[in-house]
């Protein structure tokens, strides 16, 4: 029809095209037969091809990701991969714990002056001012008050002391019969009356003696005065010489101290301020003093005073920053609470310790203000030391450190000091690298 042709398939259907399809081989039952068609694959053979090519893509990538971690066969890789982080060797060194504690720097406590003068204040010195011997300190009724050096306070007045007046004899002066007989005019028949009885004669000056008698000769030789032999009694030679200082002062040349003239002092005083006003009555309070040395004082907890032994060095920052080297002087017996709010303990109990500074010209013209004070604790000579920033905390408890090959080995920690702790272990040698993870 139309010169068309129409075929058919194997399966008895039409073909497209018009032409006959070519006969299909391999449809004979023995193999190799020419003519025949390929046998067809079964689809569970064409799945077992797919799982086999992906079993086969697994293996040869895991055996990609064993080489690349090293864990293959050939050459041994690093114990652990490269970690960052600087390393740093085992020290064998000297570790010293230091500890701060807050410390006043000024003159110390104002102590009041024993003044014994009598009378109205006239003139005051400047809060301050330092006096040191033969120095005016303040004048009551426009006198003086000296200061002097001495451990004994102005108890007495010092001068030359009258003797024992001395009475005339019995019978003196023709006065043979106190009883009546010859001077008397009795029984004698004259009538004349007996001449008058001498008054009883004077005894010279006689030395005042003591103590504070050394004391004040001492003194006055130091201010340059002499005629005198410094000791414990005040003769004419002394009393000669006082004459000359009380003309120096401008005062009345009697030769005598009297109580108020004077105040003893251990040294050179440096004056507080006044208790009273001028015009106001003199006494003990009028003016108050402290030392000429700057010095430190803390409160130290009762607790951890330890470290506040008398000669113990220390290192004061002053507020600048500067050090300076300090020594304990002393230690307070008694210890303290403060007082807080509502009047309870505000903290625990504290000792007062003092801190003397040899060196005064390194305070500069600092007088006072809030310093610190370090002092030395424990102390470990000769240990293995690392930075404290070696230390790695371990899964199994505990400090290790780090080696440059990636190991963690053990290490018991001990002293913290300045950025450093002792180390120690099996494990651990001086010159040992560590790493400082980062």
């Amino acid at each position: 029809m139309n010169g068309m042709f129409t075929g058919r398939s194997t399966d008895g259907e039409p073909t497209a095209g018009g032409a006959e399809p070519e006969p299909e081989t391999g449809t004979g039952t023995e193999p190799g037969q020419e003519g025949t068609a390929p046998p067809r694959r079964a689809p569970g053979r064409r799945r077992s091809r797919t799982v086999l090519v992906a079993a086969a893509f697994v293996l040869v990538t895991a055996v990609a990701v064993v080489g690349a971690l090293g864990l293959g066969g050939g050459d041994e890789g690093p114990a652990a991969p490269p970690r960052a982080g600087s390393a740093v060797a085992v020290t064998r060194t000297t570790l010293v714990e230091r500890t701060k504690v807050e410390g006043t720097l000024g003159y110390g406590a104002e102590i009041p002056l024993p003044v014994k003068a009598t009378g109205t204040v006239t003139w005051l010195p400047e809060a301050g001012t330092t006096a040191e011997r033969g120095d005016t300190l303040l004048r009551v009724d426009d006198r003086p008050v000296v200061l002097l050096y001495g451990p004994l306070p102005m108890y007495r007045e010092l001068g030359m002391t009258a003797g024992p007046t001395t009475a005339p004899e019995p019978g003196a002066n023709g006065d043979t019969d106190p009883g009546g007989g010859a001077g008397t005019g009795k029984g004698s028949g004259t009538g004349t009356a007996p001449p008058p009885t001498a008054p009883p004669a004077p005894a010279p000056p006689q030395p005042l003696r003591g103590m504070d008698v050394l004391q004040f000769e001492s003194n006055l030789a130091a201010l340059g005065y002499e005629g005198f032999t410094v000791d414990e009694r005040f003769t004419t030679g002394t009393e000669r010489a006082v004459k000359r200082w009380q003309k120096a002062l401008g005062l009345p040349e009697t030769g005598r101290i009297a109580l108020g003239d004077v105040v003893y002092a251990s040294g050179r005083v440096r004056l507080g301020r006044a208790g009273v006003r001028l015009g106001a009555a003199a006494g003990d309070n009028a003016l108050t003093y402290t030392g000429t040395t700057r010095k430190v004082l803390v409160d130290a907890s009762a607790q951890e005073a330890s470290w506040a032994v008398r000669g113990t060095d220390v290192t004061v920052g002053l507020p600048d920053g500067s050090p300076v080297k300090g020594t304990v002087a002393s230690v307070g017996r008694q210890a303290t609470s403060p007082e807080g709010d509502g009047g309870g303990s505000g903290g625990p109990p504290t000792v007062p310790v003092t801190i003397t500074v040899p060196d005064q010209r390194a305070l500069g013209r600092l007088e006072s203000g809030p310093v610190t004070v370090e002092y030395v604790g424990r102390k470990r000579e000769k240990v293995l030391a690392v930075p404290v920033a070696a230390l790695v905390a371990l899964a199994e408890g505990g400090h290790g450190l780090e080696t440059e090959d990636g190991r963690f080995v053990t290490a018991r920690t001990g002293l913290f000091a300045d950025g450093m702790v002792e180390v120690s272990g099996p494990a651990l040698r001086e010159g040992l690298k560590v790493r400082i993870p980062q």
